[in-house]
């Protein structure tokens, strides 16, 4: 028996409102993977589940009308949901970004691999386990982020906006007084980009990097922001650690 229009209509509308839902909160984050993307895997993801609802349900027709096709035809209830959960882990491959051991990117190729399990939980009709994965995941990327903040904050993890005329003398600089202070870079990500004429009528380019410091005990964020402004490559330094996300 096959599934009346206005079911399958329904599953795919739910399945676009939990995408939205954790599209949404990426996209706040200005991560590469926000709305449009989350709605479509999590759309995509219930869409199997319904052919393979269908494939499922064409099959036992056909079988009970010809008992010679049973040894002939088969369907395999998971295969094809099987095939989008291995699937989507090249679409969040894609978010992951390392730069000089810090690793960005994580959480939103994991929100891209569960919405996609969702979906297909959707399709299938679980509705109670899809409202539940999906409240879980609100609650973790919401309220646990706070929480991490604040461990974050703690443990001493500063964010330092950097603005630099040349990126490869001051990021050469930044490292090695880091090594020599013993500070760990937990994170680097450029935020702005700014284009200005120089003397000669060239484009000059002033990059603004926001990074994340785990100072040791021993070294003050005041401390750290004066040295860092005493390098000719920096222009600025700031600590906006209260409004960081991760």
């Amino acid at each position: 028996m096959s599934l009346p229009w206005h079911e399958m209509l329904l599953r795919l509308f739910i399945a676009a409102v939990y995408g939205l839902m954790v599209g949404m909160e990426r996209e706040r984050r200005h991560r590469p993977a926000g709305i449009k993307t989350h709605i479509l895997v999590c759309v995509g993801a219930s869409l199997v589940s319904l052919i393979q609802i269908k494939m499922v349900n064409e099959v036992i027709g056909l079988v009970q009308n010809d008992q010679l096709l049973a040894a002939t035809l088969k369907s395999d209830y998971g295969r094809l949901g099987a095939q989008v959960i291995s699937g989507v882990g090249f679409l969040g491959a894609g978010t992951i970004l390392r730069n000089k051991g810090a690793v960005k990117g994580l959480t939103t190729a994991a929100t891209l691999w569960l919405i996609a399990c969702v979906g297909l939980a959707v399709g299938m009709g679980y509705y109670l386990t899809s409202v539940m994965a999906i409240t879980i995941t609100m609650i973790v990327l919401t309220i646990l982020h706070l929480v991490q903040n604040q461990l974050l904050k703690s443990r001493g993890v500063k964010r330092i906006d950097i603005t630099m005329s040349n990126k490869r003398e001051a990021m050469n600089f930044i490292n090695d007084y880091c090594v020599s202070y013993n500070i760990l870079i937990k994170n680097i990500e450029l935020n702005d980009v700014n284009s200005h004429p120089d003397d000669e009528g060239l484009v000059d380019y002033n990059l603004t990097y926001s990074y994340r410091f785990l100072l040791p005990r021993s070294v003050l964020v005041e401390n750290l922001l004066i040295d860092l402004q005493m390098n000719e490559y920096i222009l600025s330094a700031s600590d906006v650690s209260d409004s960081f996300s991760a």
